[in-house]
């Protein structure tokens, strides 16, 4: 059986290259898709497709607006959504992706630091 994970969330380590690393090994059949990681593409990517703007609020609504389609519709063709959530900045995108991938009933995997988890009840 083959599935599609989407890898959403922090982009400053290489723990989307360490899944790739551990599919290939293992030979499985599953297809990563994950959102644009380089800062500077992500952020000039509505430029590149809707034209320049003057004003920085316009290039970064396009820009965000653009992002948020391809990630919704990874998220849609997705069977697991794995989101990560590092220590350094808050990821409001990848709990924004959880959320929706579990409005969608798409199985979600959450991955953070030990010290970033809810208290043990």
């Amino acid at each position: 059986m083959s599935y599609t994970i989407y890898l959403s969330g922090e982009i400053h380590s290489d723990w989307r290259e360490q899944i790739n690393q551990g599919i290939d090994q293992l030979k499985l059949d599953i297809k990563v898709l994950s959102p644009i990681t380089d800062h500077d593409s992500s952020d000039q990517v509505g430029e590149k497709i809707l034209g320049t703007e003057d004003n920085n609020f316009w290039k970064d609504h396009k820009a965000a607006k653009i992002n948020a389609l391809r990630t919704h519709n990874y998220i849609r063709r997705a069977d697991i959504v794995v989101v990560r959530f590092g220590d350094k900045y808050r990821q409001w995108n990848a709990a924004f992706d959880a959320g929706t991938a579990y409005g969608l009933g798409i199985p979600v995997i959450v991955m953070h630091a030990p010290e970033l988890k809810f208290p043990n009840y």
